[in-house]
């Protein structure tokens, strides 16, 4: 586990260590370097395992099967392409989800692998599947992009909405901004506080739009608005997707949709509208997921825990399915564990 020490690395790092059928082989984090994992992350089964330096990864990597990655976009792209020569990996940056050109725009720098962006699977079970036998890096979906798919995609695939204008809401929990110094997310500045940040540039604004494209019929990329706020929450995340239904849509044809698609799934649950709810779906696994029509558009909604489906918890059905594992495995009885 390479950034064991962050949020979304740190739940993970939980699971892993209470999973029936892996083993916890190494933890990095080069600000606790050297400190014991299971006192830092409060861990109850008493791992013997000391953080070791990011950079340590390469070396520690050679003795395991997958290597998680929860650190930034550029490290992951340092280090994934190498640790994959011997271990498969799964990535929970950005820096495996778009293609080459876009990533001066969305994130500032060049992509240094391009190659490797070809051959990496966008590991979002529930509408892509496991990753084929030859996958060497999964790369983890982003929090929002995970619930506007989930929301959005079976509609387009279905023909029940239109690809030509959908508008994304998102709201999340201050934790999916990372653990971070910064006054910007201080306790002061977001109590009772709502706000958008980083709008018309948030990077899951084209993965969200990529991978729309996969379930769109036509060959031209959804048109997407994408907009993000951070409320006062800790953890939780609610997605609200608006779409042009098509002729002859209705609530029933719409909750239709996403009951095909979301059919014996361990953690998408269809619900009506009114039932999806971020508290409800803070601490557990499950995506919420609840649509309706009305006047012209259809509004569907997905609520899920930032750091758990929208982060580590999906690291582990992607980790699962590269290893041949059940995809519930280690989840189906998940105690929640807050960071």
């Amino acid at each position: 586990m390479v950034g064991a020490s962050g949020y979304s690395g740190a739940v993970f790092t939980a699971l892993a260590s209470n999973h029936p059928n892996l083993e916890l082989r190494f933890a990095t984090s080069d600000k606790a370097a050297g400190e014991p994992v299971a006192s830092r992350l409060g861990l109850p089964n008493g791992s013997k395992l000391r953080f070791s330096s990011h950079d340590d990864a390469l070396k520690l990597s050679h003795d395991v099967d997958v290597v998680v990655i929860a650190s930034s976009s550029e490290h992951a792209m340092r280090l994934a392409p190498v640790i994959a020569a011997h271990a498969r990996v799964v990535d929970l940056s950005g820096a495996f989800r778009l293609d080459a050109a876009a990533y001066p725009k969305w994130y500032g720098f060049e992509h240094a692998a391009a190659s490797e962006l070809q051959r990496a699977f966008y590991g979002l079970p529930e509408l892509f599947g496991p990753p084929p036998s030859e996958t060497r890096i999964v790369s983890n979906p982003g929090c929002y992009a995970t619930a506007g798919l989930l929301a959005a995609a079976p509609l387009l695939r279905d023909a029940v909405a239109s690809a030509d204008d959908v508008i994304i809401d998102g709201k999340s929990g201050i934790s999916g901004a990372g653990r971070r110094a910064d006054e910007a997310y201080s306790f002061v500045e977001l109590a009772e506080e709502v706000r958008a940040y980083k709008v018309g540039t948030h990077a899951h604004t084209p993965e969200i739009a990529r991978y729309l494209q996969r379930y769109a019929h036509g060959s031209a990329e959804p048109r997407v608005t994408f907009t993000p706020h951070l409320v006062p929450l800790r953890r939780g995340l609610l997605v609200t997707a608006y779409m042009v239904a098509r002729q002859g849509a209705t609530t029933e044809s719409v909750r239709a949709s996403l009951e095909r698609s979301y059919e014996g799934k361990s953690f998408v649950r269809v619900v009506g509208i009114d039932e999806v709810s971020a508290h409800a779906a803070a601490g557990t696994p499950m995506a919420l997921v609840g649509a309706c029509v009305t006047g012209h558009r259809i509004v569907s909604v997905c609520a899920l825990d930032n750091l758990l489906k929208g982060a580590a918890s999906q690291a582990m059905q992607n980790v699962n399915a590269l290893l041949g594992l059940p995809d519930a495995a280690g989840l189906s009885t998940y105690a929640r564990f807050a960071p």
